[in-house]
C-alpha cells in the first residue's frame, strides 16, 4: 500500500490558473448574451434588429446546449487519438477566435459565427480539463481529491465573480457606447483573458502527469465490452435526472435576468448606510460569490455535520441539491406571482433565491463531477466527464425546446408569468423523489489513475 502524500500535484496550479481565466471568458460572454440580443444586436446594415425575450432565451439555452454537448467530441478525441493536454491547447485557440469574432462583429451574423466558435472550443476542452485534473492523482494523493475538485470550482467561481460584475457595465458604459466601442469591449475583454488562459495552461506543460490517448483498439475494447456497456447503462439514468437539475440552474442567465429586467423589479436595495443598484445581469454574480463563500463552509462545516445524520454518499447529495432547486424555482415563481398582480418587489428576493439554489449547486454540481471521474476506468475518464456535461446539454435543449413550444403563432405564450415557473419548480420536485428512488442503493466505485 502506499504512502499518502499530502502535498497536491505540481501541475495543479496551472490548471486552476488556467480554469479561473477560461471561466472569466465563458461568462463573461454569457452575463451579456441575452442582454445584447434584447437590447444591443444589429443587422448586416447596422441598424438595431433586436430579440423578443423568448427567442432571446431559446438562443441563449442552444448555446449552451451546444457547447456542452460538443463536449462528446472532445472527450473522443482527447481519449483516443491526441490525449487531453493536446486537445486543450488546440481548441483553446478556436475558443480565442470566437472571442474576437463577436468583439469585431456586433451583427447578427458576427453574433452567431462567433458564438459557434466558442461552443466549439469550450464545449470540447471542457471534458478533458475536468478529467486532466483527477489525472495528476495517484493512489498515494487521492485522498486529497475531493478538495482538489473543490478548489477547481472555487477557481471556477472566482472567475465568473469577476464577469459578472465587469461584462454588463462594459456593454452599457454610456462612454464606450458614444466611441462605438461598447460590444468590442465587453466582448473583447474575456477573449483577452481567454488567451492569457491558454498561455497559463500552456507554461504548466512539463509539470503535469500526461495520459497517453488510449488508441481507439483499447478505447473500443473499453467501451463495448460487457463491463463498459454495464457502465454507461448504470450511470445514464443519473445524468437523465441532472440534466433537469440543469435544466433549471441555466435559466439564472435567461429567465431570471429577464424577469429582473421588468420595470415592476426595483433594482435599488437599501442596506441602511448605503445603496446598491444592481444590473440584472450582474445578478450572476451572487451564485459565484456564494460559491466562494460557501465552499468552505460546506467543507467544513455542514458536510460533516451533516454526516453525522446520514450518510453522504454521492446520491444522497445530489438528492438534497435538487430539492434545494426546487425550492430555489418556488421562490422565484412566488416573487413573478407578485409582480403579475401587479406588486413591485425588491431585487433582494432574486438573491435569497440564488442562496438556496448555490446551495443546490454545491450538492449536485460539486458532487456529481468527483462521481463522474471517480466511477470511470481509465481509458473512459474523458468520456464518462462528458456525460456530466451532456448532462448540462440535454437540460438547456429541453429549456429551449419549451420556450419554442410555449409561444403561440401570436406571440402569446402558453406558460405566461408565475405558471412558467411553477411548471418548472413541480418538474424538479418530481424529478428528485424519482432519483432519489430509482438510486439510493447505488454501489460506489473508485477508480484512480496510475500511471504505467
Amino acid at each position: 500500500m502506499s504512502p499518502q502524500n499530502f502535498k497536491f500535484p505540481k501541475g495543479i496550479p496551472y490548471i486552476i490558473g488556467n480554469e479561473a481565466a477560461e471561466r472569466y471568458s465563458f461568462y463573461g460572454m454569457k452575463a451579456i448574451f441575452v442582454v445584447f440580443l434584447t437590447r444591443f444586436i444589429t443587422n448586416a446594415a447596422g441598424d438595431l434588429a433586436v430579440f423578443d425575450e423568448t427567442d432571446a432565451k431559446f438562443w441563449l439555452h442552444i448555446f449552451i446546449f451546444s457547447t456542452y454537448g460538443l463536449s462528446l467530441a472532445g472527450a473522443f478525441f482527447a481519449d483516443v487519438y491526441f490525449g487531453k493536454y493536446k486537445t486543450i491547447i488546440s481548441l483553446s485557440i478556436v475558443y480565442c477566435m470566437g472571442h474576437f469574432i463577436l468583439a469585431l462583429f456586433e451583427n447578427q451574423y458576427g453574433f452567431f459565427m462567433g458564438c459557434s466558435l466558442i461552443a466549439i472550443g469550450a464545449g470540447g476542452i471542457k471534458p478533458c480539463v475536468s478529467a486532466h485534473v483527477g489525472d495528476q492523482f495517484n493512489a498515494s494523493n487521492s485522498h486529497l481529491l475531493d478538495k482538489m475538485y473543490n478548489w477547481f470550482y472555487f477557481s471556477i467561481n472566482a472567475g465568473a465573480v469577476v464577469a459578472y460584475l465587469s461584462a454588463e457595465p462594459l456593454l452599457r458604459s454610456e462612454y464606450l457606447i458614444s466611441k462605438g466601442l461598447n460590444s468590442a469591449v465587453a466582448f473583447g475583454l474575456p477573449g483577452v483573458l481567454m488567451v492569457i488562459a491558454t498561455f497559463v495552461f500552456w507554461l504548466g506543460r512539463n509539470k503535469f502527469v500526461h495520459i497517453p490517448p488510449a488508441g481507439w483498439s483499447l478505447y473500443s475494447q473499453e467501451l463495448f465490452s460487457k463491463k463498459g456497456a454495464q457502465l454507461i447503462l448504470k450511470l445514464s439514468p443519473i445524468y437523465i435526472f441532472l440534466a433537469v437539475f440543469w435544466s433549471l440552474f441555466d435559466q439564472t442567465a435567461g429567465a431570471w435576468v429577464l424577469q429582473a429586467q421588468s420595470d415592476l423589479m426595483i433594482k435599488t436595495m437599501n442596506l441602511g448606510f448605503t445603496s446598491i443598484t444592481v444590473y440584472p445581469s450582474q445578478l450572476g454574480v451572487m451564485n459565484a460569490l456564494f460559491i466562494v463563500m460557501f465552499i468552505p463552509v460546506f467543507a467544513y462545516y455542514v458536510y460533516p455535520q451533516l454526516g453525522k445524520v446520514i450518510k453522504l454518499s454521492y446520491v444522497n447529495k445530489m438528492s438534497i441539491g435538487m430539492v434545494l432547486a426546487a425550492l430555489s424555482f418556488a421562490l422565484i415563481a412566488w416573487v413573478q406571482a407578485q409582480m403579475d398582480n401587479g406588486v413591485s418587489m425588491n431585487i433582494a428576493w432574486q438573491i435569497l433565491a440564488y442562496v438556496v439554489l448555490t446551495a443546490a449547486e454545491i450538492f449536485v454540481s460539486i458532487s456529481s463531477l468527483e462521481f463522474s471521474y471517480t466511477q470511470a476506468p481509465k481509458a473512459l475518464k474523458s468520456l464518462v466527464l462528458s456525460f456530466w456535461l451532456i448532462a448540462v446539454a440535454v437540460g438547456n435543449l429541453f429549456t429551449a425546446l419549451v420556450n419554442l413550444i410555449i409561444k403561440r403563432p401570436d406571440g402569446t405564450l402558453m406558460l405566461d408569468g408565475a405558471a412558467y415557473y411553477w411548471f418548472f419548480t413541480g418538474l424538479m420536485f418530481i424529478a428528485a423523489l424519482i432519483f432519489f428512488i430509482m438510486n439510493r442503493n447505488y454501489k460506489e466505485e473508485h477508480h484512480i489513475q496510475e500511471l504505467d
